[in-house]
């Protein structure tokens, strides 16, 4: 069994490093929504979009500059390359959009850049450490896989307390404190509220 899960390690960390699992999605009527249900029921304001604030979501391009200000006229503070690296994003201005990234660092990128696709990085204050993805969102239950902290996986679904992450051709539960891209308590998809 270690065998096997430190066979699959290296192949995802393999995978990983080239972000080549991650598919390309466009925005549609069925992300938008994914993106209004992935809120989570902590108490939210609403953005001049409609939408809550602060939410996830994802980048959906492979090159993504983040400026200065909300404006093309504001000088580029650096460029992202990494296609479904989750940002959250904390405020809205028009067309433009104020995110936060893993690291704390702040910036503006045009909506239109953005995914409503759930990712999220395996604990990125821990790269390079192994973490384990479970056949069940029970500490108890078979590793499927290990992941280092860093990597990027889609999101599935959440308990509030696991999530299901798939990362290339795995998939697996793992805890949901270790995920940034998540809130703590997120259940997702959210059950709707009519």
């Amino acid at each position: 069994m270690a065998g096997i899960v430190m066979a699959v390690s290296l192949v995802i960390v393999a995978a990983v490093s080239a972000y080549s699992f991650i598919d390309a999605r466009a925005v549609t009527a069925s992300a938008q929504a994914s993106e209004r249900a992935a809120v989570s029921a902590l108490p939210q304001t609403l953005g001049p979009s409609g939408l809550p604030l602060p939410r996830f979501v994802s980048l959906k391009s492979a090159k993504v500059r983040v400026r200065r200000g909300p404006s093309t006229q504001y000088r580029v503070a650096w460029v992202y390359r990494a296609k479904g690296l989750p940002v959250e994003i904390v405020a809205e201005f028009e067309q433009w959009r104020r995110i936060r990234d893993a690291d704390g660092e702040e910036g503006w990128i045009k909506r239109s850049l953005l995914s409503g696709w759930r990712t999220a990085l395996v604990a990125p204050w821990s790269r390079g450490k192994g973490f384990y993805l479970h056949e069940a969102p029970d500490a108890g239950s078979a590793a499927v896989a290990v992941v280092k902290g860093g990597v990027i996986g889609e999101v599935t679904k959440c308990t509030g307390e696991w999530c299901k992450l798939k990362i290339g051709d795995f998939q697996g539960w793992i805890e949901q404190p270790v995920l940034w891209g998540v809130y703590p308590n997120e259940r997702y998809p959210a059950k709707s509220v009519n």
